[in-house]
């Protein structure tokens, strides 16, 4: 196992240097370019920051080894709080390690990426596990697997090689637009948002491509104007609805596939502001059977997505993983279904 010795040699300064960039001592300045080449050597060489940890990895297939009993949870607060999709999974999760006993640890995004706060989180916090929402670096990945079992939820861990929680999304729109396209539609557009950091690149959500296969399986054009992407913005969703409507008077889609009913319900609002029916002028499909999708005016037809499930089929991944009860990175994507509500339901010719 590699020594403060180690890293010194590596990098080709002093130990001292070393010992202050990881304990991130202020009281000597080091500069930025060596600091980075500490860390980096941190990460190649295994470097383990903490005695206590580093006797934890010694013992680790030891039955006998001290257990915290703590799993690490990283989203933004206002996912798990605010959100109706992350709120039922989180409670999924919450639940499920709260009946065998574990704690779920908050951490943010922010501390992963600060380098002194990461090897603290890993190292010495006493978490155990890790679950992931929010999206972290493909190397932070690799990094922290080294040391913790990791357990991804949500699409951007959908083609990661970890193990992971998910549905079919691009399945699930297919249904979507097949079921559209048998009610008589084939003027579809598209609302979703992007999978990269700041939500912009479209083409590879999986959402919006099981748009895409299901339109050319149907032999529908996709009008480039009918597509908005929100960045995952309910204002955006509002706003670029509205200005659809009103630069296309004369050539506008007849029913609007939605990849969440949280981009579903404001672009409804715009249509009904601008004197439009829903379905008769466009019809609505979204995606997760939120709360406020029951109450939408008309009720929103949506995909159920099994939201409570996979947070608690995420606790128990992560549990097994912790306990060595598995070994292996799990794949586990759940069932969805469609539900018909008003918004989709008027048969078109």
């Amino acid at each position: 196992m590699a020594r403060l010795k180690d890293i010194a040699e590596y990098v080709g300064v002093s130990i001292s240097t070393v010992s202050r960039v990881i304990q991130n001592d202020q009281t000597r300045n080091v500069n930025q370019e060596t600091r980075n080449k500490i860390w980096e050597a941190v990460k190649e060489l295994g470097y383990i920051p903490n005695q206590h940890a580093r006797n934890l990895v010694t013992n680790k297939k030891n039955p006998s080894k001290t257990r915290t009993m703590e799993i690490g949870w990283v989203a933004t607060p206002m996912k798990a709080e605010v959100n109706p999709y992350f709120v039922d999974i989180y409670t999924g999760i919450r639940d499920t390690l709260a009946a065998h006993e574990y704690t779920l640890i908050s951490i943010t995004k922010d501390e992963l990426e600060n380098e002194v706060l990461l090897q603290k989180t890993i190292h010495e916090s006493g978490i155990e596990g890790l679950l992931l929402i929010d999206q972290i670096e493909d190397s932070l990945i690799d990094y922290i697997q080294q040391y913790l079992p990791v357990v991804g939820l949500d699409f951007f861990y959908t083609d990661k090689n970890i193990a992971i929680v998910d549905y079919d999304r691009s399945a699930a729109i297919q249904k979507v637009v097949q079921h559209l396209y048998n009610q008589g539609h084939q003027h579809i557009g598209f609302i979703g948002g992007g999978v990269d950091e700041g939500f912009g690149n479209l083409q590879a959500e999986h959402r919006y491509k099981g748009y895409l296969t299901a339109m050319n399986e149907a032999g529908l054009t996709i009008q480039p104007q009918w597509v908005i992407n929100t960045v995952w913005q309910m204002d955006n969703s509002y706003e670029e609805m509205n200005r659809l409507i009103k630069e296309n008077p004369d050539g506008l889609p007849t029913a609007m596939v939605c990849a969440s009913d949280m981009m579903a319900i404001p672009a409804m609002r715009a249509v009904i502001e601008n004197d439009l029916q829903i379905p008769e002028d466009i019809a609505f499909f979204g995606v997760d059977n939120s709360e406020m999708g029951k109450y939408s005016s008309p009720p929103l037809s949506t995909v159920d997505i099994p939201k409570y499930e996979m947070g608690r089929m995420a606790a128990k991944a992560i549990m097994e993983m912790v306990e060595e009860k598995v070994k292996l990175p799990l794949k586990i994507i759940l069932p969805y279904e469609l539900l018909f509500r008003e918004s989709s339901t008027i048969k078109r010719t």
